[in-house]
C-alpha cells in the first residue's frame, strides 16, 4: 500500500504496511482500484454525454458514494469493498456500451482489429477523435476504462489493485492529481449529506465526472491544467456547502445558539456520532415512546442548533468530543452506538458488540444498518445498563451563517469600539496527533479581545474552556459541521462589506486551519478559491504536496504551516 492521504500519515509521508487508521493494506489497495475504476467510469460518462446520451443520476450518485467510501476512516471492510468494485465495473461498461452504440460500433470492429489487449474485445472508440480502423484501442483509451477481471472475486481485484496505485509521490503531476482527488472525496461526501436530503446540483456532477474524467489518462496530465481544475474544484467547495447549507436549513430550520448539556443524565441510551442529520432525524423518530435518551457525539454536537430537533424530548445532550478519543469514550458508555459518515475508529472489545454502523461507513465484524431501521439498536439500548449521570455542565453551538449576519450590526459595533481586535478563524478536523495541542494553547494564549471563530470537530479543543465573552457575545462562536465553514465565509464577506473594504484580507481575522483528511483539504480550496490568504494551515503539511506545489501555494496565498503559539501570536497581534 501506499497512503498519505490523512495527517497522521506515518512519518508525516506516507503508510506502506497498514495505515495509522487501521486501515489494512488490502483495503487501502482496494480503494485506490476503485478510484481507478471511477475514473473509468467518469471516462466513459464523459464521452457518452458529449455523444448526446443522458447519465442516469443513480449512477452520479454512485461516484458520490466511491470517492466518498475512501475518505479516511469511513470503510475498513473488504467485503463491502468488493461490492462496490462489481458495481463499479457494471456502471464503467453501461457506459462503455452506451457510447457504443450511440456511435453505432459493432463488437466486429474490435475484432477486426485484433485488440486483444486486457480483454477489451467489446470496445471501440477514438476519445473524441475520427475512428482509424487501423488503430489498437489499447493505444488511446486508458487502462481504467476497459480492464476486465478474470473473475470478480477479492483475489483477482487485490491483484489487479497492487499495480494502480502511487508509484512516484515526489513527482508534481502526481501531487496535483491527488489534490484534486482530495478535494473531490471532501466535495463527494458534502454532496451526499445533501443528496440524502433530496438536494443536488448537476453542475457539481458535472464537475465530478470532468475532472476524474481527466484523470483516467496519467499519461497526457498537464500541470497547468490540473492546478486549473484543482481551483475549480474550490469554487465548486463553495458551491457544495452552499448546497448542503440549504438543504440542512430547509429541512431542519435555521441554527440558532443554543447551549447543550455536556454530559449524560441517569437511564437507557443511545450515542449518535458522525454528521449525517438525517440518520439522526430517523433514529429520534424510532426512539419516541421508548424511554431511550439520545446523545451527540463528536459533528453530530451542532444538530442541537436546528429548530427541527428541538421537538424531540429524549434528544437530551452531547456526550464526549472529537472523534479520535472516541475508543476511551465509548468504552465509557453504556449504550450502544450509532456512527454514521467517517470517523470510525476499530471498536475496541469492550463496545464492539454495541456499536452500529449506517451510510457509507464499514467496519470487519460491526452490525451494519440498512434502510434508517434502528429496531436493533433500541432493542441493545433497552438492554444495556442505565448511563450514570455525569452532567459536566454545557457548551455552545448554533452561530451558523443566518445568526453571524444578523448579529453583524452587533460584531462591528464591537469591532468599532475597540472591544474586539481581531477574530481568528480555528476551523478544520482534529487528530490525536500531541503536537496538536497547539491549537488548545493557542486558543488559551489569545488575549480577551480576540474572538474564536470555529466550525468542524477542532472545536473541541476550545470550546469547553470557559473562555468567557465579550458583551455578551461568546470568544468562542461555533458555526457547526466542517461543512459550516461557510457560514464563517458568508460572515467575513458581510463584515468585509459593512466595513468598506475592497479586500477580504483586509479584515481583521485570522486563518488557523487544523486540517487531517479529505473534507478539509476542500475547505482549504473553497478558502483558496474565494481569494482568502496567509492561512496557517496544520499542524503538518499535508505529505501528498510536492515542494514545487507548496512553493505555489505559498507564492499566489501565502499559506504558512506552523512553528509556535508564540509566532503566531506575534503574528495575529501585530
Amino acid at each position: 500500500m501506499f497512503c498519505f492521504q490523512c495527517e497522521e500519515t506515518l512519518d508525516s509521508t506516507s503508510c506502506i504496511k497498514s495505515g495509522v487508521c487501521g486501515k489494512t493494506s488490502e483495503v487501502s489497495d482496494l480503494q485506490d482500484l476503485l478510484i481507478y475504476n471511477l475514473k473509468g467510469i467518469a471516462f466513459w460518462m464523459s464521452k457518452t454525454k458529449t455523444a448526446g446520451e443522458n447519465i442516469d443520476n443513480e449512477d452520479y450518485l454512485f461516484l458520490l458514494q466511491g470517492l466518498f467510501t475512501t475518505v479516511t476512516n469511513v470503510n475498513f471492510d473488504t467485503e463491502k469493498m468488493v461490492l462496490l468494485m462489481n458495481k463499479s465495473l457494471d456502471i464503467r461498461n453501461k457506459y462503455k456500451n452506451k457510447y457504443k452504440h450511440s456511435n453505432n460500433l459493432e463488437h466486429k470492429n474490435a475484432e477486426k482489429n485484433n485488440v486483444q489487449n486486457n480483454n477489451i474485445n467489446n470496445s471501440n472508440t477514438d476519445n473524441g477523435l475520427s475512428i482509424n480502423e487501423n488503430s489498437t484501442l489499447a493505444d488511446f483509451i486508458p487502462d481504467n476504462a476497459i480492464w476486465e477481471p478474470s473473475a470478480r472475486n477479492l483475489d483477482v481485484y487485490y491483484k489487479k489493485a497492487t499495480s494502480v496505485g502511487i508509484k512516484n509521490p515526489s513527482d508534481d503531476l502526481v501531487s496535483l492529481s491527488e489534490l484534486l482527488i482530495y478535494g473531490l472525496k471532501g466535495m463527494a461526501a458534502y454532496a451526499y449529506h445533501a443528496y440524502v436530503l433530496n438536494y443536488t446540483d448537476s453542475s457539481m456532477n458535472d464537475f465530478i465526472v470532468k475532472a476524474l474524467s481527466y484523470l483516467a489518462n496519467q499519461e497526457e496530465l498537464n500541470a497547468d491544467v490540473l492546478l486549473g481544475l484543482v481551483f475549480e474544484c474550490g469554487e465548486k467547495g463553495v458551491k457544495v456547502m452552499e448546497l448542503l447549507d440549504k438543504a440542512n436549513t430547509t429541512h431542519y430550520g435555521e441554527p440558532v445558539p443554543t447551549k447543550v448539556l455536556n454530559g449524560t443524565k441517569k437511564g437507557k441510551s443511545i450515542l449518535i456520532s458522525g454528521h449525517d442529520l438525517f440518520e439522526l432525524e430517523e433514529l429520534l423518530k424510532q426512539t419516541q415512546g421508548k424511554d431511550v435518551n439520545v446523545y451527540t457525539h463528536g459533528e453530530m454536537l451542532p444538530a442541537h442548533s436546528y429548530p427541527y430537533f428541538k421537538q424531540f424530548k429524549n434528544f437530551i445532550g452531547n456526550y464526549g468530543g472529537a472523534w479520535w478519543e472516541q475508543q476511551r469514550e465509548f468504552e465509557n458508555f453504556s449504550g450502544p452506538i450509532v456512527m454514521t459518515t467517517n470517523c470510525i475508529q476499530k471498536p475496541t472489545e469492550k463496545y464492539k458488540n454495541r456499536i452500529f454502523t449506517t451510510d457509507m461507513v464499514a467496519m470487519p465484524g460491526v452490525k451494519h444498518i440498512d434502510n434508517h431501521d434502528f429496531s436493533e439498536v433500541i432493542k441493545k439500548a433497552l438492554e444495556s445498563e442505565d448511563t450514570p449521570e455525569d452532567i459536566k455542565g454545557e457548551i455552545s453551538t448554533g452561530f451558523a451563517r443566518n445568526t453571524l449576519v444578523n448579529s453583524a450590526d452587533t460584531i462591528i459595533n464591537l469591532v468599532q469600539a475597540g472591544k474586539i481586535k481581531n477574530f481568528v478563524v480555528m476551523a478544520g478536523c482534529d487528530s490525536s496527533d500531541k503536537e496538536r495541542s497547539y491549537y488548545t494553547d493557542l486558543a488559551k494564549s489569545l488575549p480577551d479581545d480576540s474572538v474564536i471563530l470555529t466550525a468542524g470537530c477542532a472545536k473541541y479543543r476550545y470550546n469547553r474552556l470557559g473562555l468567557g465573552d465579550i458583551e455578551g457575545l461568546p470568544r468562542v462562536i461555533d458555526a457547526g459541521q466542517c461543512n459550516d465553514s461557510y457560514s464563517l465565509v458568508v460572515a467575513a464577506l458581510k463584515l468585509k462589506e459593512a466595513l468598506n473594504l475592497n479586500d477580504i484580507n483586509d479584515l481583521p481575522i485570522f486563518y488557523e486551519i487544523a486540517w487531517y483528511e479529505q473534507k478539509a483539504v476542500l475547505v482549504l480550496l473553497a478558502l483558496l478559491y474565494l481569494g482568502v490568504k496567509n492561512i496557517r494551515l496544520g499542524y503538518k503539511l499535508p505529505a501528498f504536496l510536492s515542494p514545487n506545489v507548496v512553493n505555489i501555494l505559498i507564492e499566489k496565498f501565502n499559506i504558512m504551516g506552523v512553528s509556535s503559539v508564540e509566532e503566531s501570536l506575534l503574528y495575529i497581534n501585530k
